[in-house]
């Protein structure tokens, strides 16, 4: 079975440059987030990190309230 999937792809012309862009779409893409992350405001992370925490009343329908 590999060597007929190793025949095919190897016969597929420039298919050397498919993982370099791979790679470079997940490095940039996490190379943005580790700056997103870093340039962040704190409050910000502070509220999204307490909000599964906090104690509210969710209304699912109008009449409704889930609590």
């Amino acid at each position: 079975m590999l060597k007929f999937v190793k025949y095919h792809i190897s016969s597929i012309g420039h298919i050397e440059i498919y993982p370099i862009i791979s790679f470079l779409i997940f490095f940039l893409f996490f190379l943005g987030m580790l700056i997103w992350v870093l340039k962040s405001d704190k409050k910000f992370i502070t509220k999204m990190q307490n909000l599964p925490l906090e104690d509210h009343t969710e209304t699912v329908h109008e009449h409704e309230t889930i609590r």
